[in-house]
This record gives structure tokens, C-alpha cells and sequence, in this order.
């Protein structure tokens, strides 16, 4: 009889486990739809912008601006995601979001709305597709800021890494699926029909993702950190306990209520450190000049040769980013942020100094396409997941949501830069261009090495006393 009931507890203890886990992991999917939705809306621009620049009849100085007009939004969307996670909730800021992401794809898909004739091309009529570009970018700063912020402060600290890494497989994989949306819609028509419209074609296909976040948002809870913040303690031991267990969820729940006696507290109250080096993460890893790939890869691959089609190598390479970005994932809570960043930061650098050295002395074809792909996949194993996980679990509960607003902003300030000065750089000297993010890489493998603390396997309760303590010393 003893032995039967123990066989029963057991059996409980395994449906527990099991369910929390799969209670976890649906939180975390829907999350990292947004990551989807940021990799889908901040790539479609690279297979639709030259059939819109022939559409709308855009010179070099509008064409520029046009592809680079979302990250406008994003600046905003960074800039905007403390206030929002405050004040609506690190879920009410993601519902925000996804309305951003639905509006968006309609409007690129139709700027003509209300206003204007389809086809009419005009000044007027190129500030509308801007304006809706920008709304989607609002949408990504949002995403990119609060979709790991939300993953981080429900995970537990042993899986932390890995789940919010998975944001960035997310990222990756909307990347992969709109090169590849792109590609079909660009196979099955004409040149004529492409610029009337199968540039439409590929902004609308955004609507379905963006749909499918928005209904799934509905159905998840709140952040506990949030919640306690909010002085709502039983939601928050109810959300833990879900995902941790009872005894581990209010164990948790004390921990949180210990370093969160407040809701908010100054920005600098953990030392200036933690600020400055999670802007310069921030930084960095738009700085090595990822999204110059990114957004123009196709007329890079063309310009390069290696064989195929431009598109179809982008696709490709959109293959080989995903298998990196699991490597990361599998990884992260192994090795640790610090040598992932390292070691991806120096394949970064031999990557795009060899690219820079292919053009020097004209080597094309296949060797260049591979150096980009190092240069891509060592970025995908490295700051694309981790800087990312970094800066969603190095700012204390209390800052958090400001100092993730000025770290994302940061980044989409310096990815604007990098995208909007590439063309010009890249037509000047691709050997500059690709030599330039080279040495930044170098020197960003040395900034981790020096300054980055290592969080693996750290709470983010236990973060607030490692920068008291590195404050105090100062």
C-alpha cells in the first residue's frame, strides 16, 4: 500500500513538472512571436526595395531613406519601451506592438489609402509609406526591447539564457521566412509585375504574423517582477508557482520582494557602470556592421557573383544563420555570454576582413560569398542571441525598464547609422567598408573581455548586489 501511494506522489511530482514546463515554453513561444514579427517587418524591405525604389521613382538620397525609414520607428519604439513597460505592463507594451506590426503591413501594402490613387506616384504618397514604415518600426523597438525583458523575468535563472536566446532564433527565423516569402513572390512574376506589385505583396504578407500575436497576447499573464512592482503579490506567486513549483515559486516570490521595495528607483542608484556597458553592448553589436548585410544582401551577392541568384543565396544564408543561432541556444548555458561573445566576435572580424580582402585583390565567386557567411553566422552565434540575453538580465528589477529603453535605443540609433551609411561606404571602397566593421569587431571581442560581467547562472535578484557591490567599491 506505502509503495503504491509513493508510486502515485511520483507520478503527480512528474505531471507537475510537466505541465509547468509546458506552461513555461507556451509563454516563452508567444513572446518570441514578437522576435518573429522584428526579423519578418525589419527584412522585407530587402527584397521589395528595388522594385519600390522603380515604383515610386525614388533617387539614391529617397531610396536610402526609404529602406532605413523603419529603423526611425525603432529609435522611437527603444526610446518609448521603459515608459510602456512601466506604465502598460511588459504585456500591455507587446499588445501595443503587435497593433503597431498589423497597421503597418496594411499600410506599406496600400499607402494609396484615402488619400491617393493606386499608382499615383508623388512626394506626398512616399511620405505615407515612410509613415507607416515608421509605425512598424515602433512596433520592433518595443519587441526588441520588452519581448527578452518578458522572457527573462519569467524564466528560471538555469534556463534563462538558452529561452531568451530563443528570442533571437525567433528573430532569425521571421529573417529566413520573408527572404523567403520575397523569393516566391519574386519567382512567379515578371519584372512589370514586380514593381506594380509584388513589392505589396511582401508587406501584406506581415499581416498574419502580426494577427497571430496579437489574439495569443490575450491569453498570457503578466510578468511576476511586474506584478510585485504593481503590489500583486498573489498573481505573481500564482504565475511563479506555475512555472516553478510551489515551494521553488514562493522561494522565488521572497527574493523578488527583498530587492523590490519600491517600483521604480533612480537610474544611477547601482553606479554608473551598468548603464554604460549596457549601452555599449547596445552598441557594439550594431557597430560591426551586422544589418549592412542584413538589409542589402542581395544586391551584395550579386555584386560579388558566387553563382544563382541574389535572393536565393540570401535565402541560404538566411539557413545557415538559423543553425548558428541554435548554437548559441544550445551553448549559452554551457559556455557562458562572455566566450560566446569572444569567440563570435573574432570570427566576425576574420569574416569581414576577408571579405574586404577579396575585394582588394579581386577575388569574387565563392570564397567572397563564404567570408560573408562567416561574418553573418559568427554575429548569429554570438551578439545577435547574447547581447540580447545580456541586456535583459544585467540591469537590477527596479531600473530595468529604463535602462532597457536607453540601451535598445542606443542600438537602433547606431543601427540606422550603419545601415544609412553603408551604401556610401560600400560605393566608395567595399575593402573600407567591410575593413572598418573588421577592426570594430577586434575591438568589441576586447571591450567583453575587460568590462562584461558574466551572468550564468545568476538570479536577477542576485545582479542588484553584484553592481551595489561593485559601486561601493568605487
Amino acid at each position: 500500500m506505502i509503495s503504491y501511494f509513493r508510486t502515485q506522489y511520483e507520478n503527480y511530482k512528474h505531471n507537475i513538472v510537466k505541465n509547468t514546463n509546458l506552461y513555461l515554453v507556451s509563454l516563452v513561444f508567444v513572446a518570441i512571436l514578437g522576435g518573429l514579427l522584428f526579423g519578418y517587418d525589419t527584412a522585407v524591405i530587402s527584397g521589395a526595395e528595388q522594385a519600390l525604389q522603380k515604383h515610386l521613382g525614388l533617387n539614391s538620397f529617397w531610396h536610402g531613406v526609404t529602406v532605413s525609414s523603419a529603423l526611425i520607428g525603432c529609435v522611437i519604439g527603444g526610446a518609448i519601451s521603459g515608459v510602456c513597460a512601466t506604465r502598460l505592463g511588459r504585456r500591455g507594451s507587446l499588445r501595443l506592438a503587435a497593433v503597431m506590426f498589423f497597421l503597418s503591413a496594411l499600410g506599406s501594402y496600400y499607402p494609396e489609402f484615402l488619400f491617393f490613387d493606386k499608382g499615383e506616384t508623388s512626394f506626398s504618397l512616399i511620405l505615407a509609406f515612410n509613415f507607416y514604415r515608421i509605425i512598424g518600426g515602433i512596433g520592433v523597438g518595443l519587441a526588441s526591447a520588452i519581448c527578452p525583458m518578458y522572457i527573462a523575468e519569467i524564466a528560471p535563472s538555469e534556463v534563462r539564457g538558452k529561452l531568451v536566446s530563443c528570442n533571437q532564433f525567433a528573430i532569425i527565423f521571421g529573417m529566413l521566412v520573408v527572404y523567403f516569402v520575397n523569393y516566391l513572390i519574386k519567382d512567379g512574376m515578371t519584372e512589370e509585375e514586380l514593381v506594380e506589385n509584388g513589392w505589396r505583396y511582401m508587406f501584406l504578407s506581415g499581416v498574419v504574423p502580426a494577427t497571430l500575436f496579437g489574439i495569443l497576447l490575450l491569453f498570457v499573464p503578466e510578468t511576476p517582477r511586474y506584478l510585485v512592482m504593481e503590489n500583486n503579490d498573489p498573481k505573481a506567486l500564482h504565475v511563479l508557482e506555475r512555472i516553478n513549483g510551489v515551494e521553488k515559486g514562493r522561494r522565488i516570490l521572497a527574493e523578488i520582494k527583498a530587492v523590490t521595495t519600491e517600483k521604480t528607483e533612480k537610474l544611477f542608484t547601482y553606479g554608473k557602470a551598468v548603464i554604460a556597458i549596457g549601452i555599449l553592448l547596445s552598441v557594439f553589436q550594431q557597430a560591426i556592421g551586422i544589418n549592412a548585410v542584413l538589409y542589402y544582401a542581395p544586391r551584395i551577392f550579386e555584386s560579388i557573383g558566387g553563382g544563382g541568384d541574389g535572393m536565393m543565396q540570401t535565402v541560404i544564408m538566411g539557413v545557415v544563420n538559423i543553425v548558428f543561432t541554435l548554437v548559441a541556444i544550445f551553448t549559452v548555458e554551457k559556455m557562458g555570454r562572455k566566450p560566446l561573445l569572444i569567440i563570435g566576435s573574432l570570427g566576425m572580424a576574420v569574416g569581414a576582413l576577408g571579405t574586404a580582402a577579396c575585394d582588394e585583390f579581386q577575388v569574387g565567386g565563392m570564397v567572397a560569398v563564404l567570408c560573408i557567411i562567416v561574418y553573418a553566422a559568427s554575429f548569429m552565434m554570438s551578439w545577435g542571441p547574447i547581447c540580447w540575453v545580456l541586456i535583459a538580465e544585467i540591469f537590477p528589477n527596479t531600473i530595468r525598464g529604463k535602462a532597457v529603453a536607453i540601451a535598445v535605443a542606443f542600438q537602433w540609433v547606431f543601427n540606422y547609422l550603419v545601415s544609412s551609411t553603408f551604401p556610401v561606404m560600400y560605393e566608395f571602397s567595399p575593402f573600407f567598408a567591410y575593413s572598418l566593421y573588421g577592426v570594430i569587431c577586434l575591438v568589441a571581442a576586447l571591450f567583453v573581455w575587460r568590462c562584461v560581467p558574466e551572468t550564468k547562472g545568476r538570479t536577477l535578484e542576485e545582479m542588484n548586489q553584484l553592481w551595489l557591490n561593485r559601486s561601493r567599491k568605487k
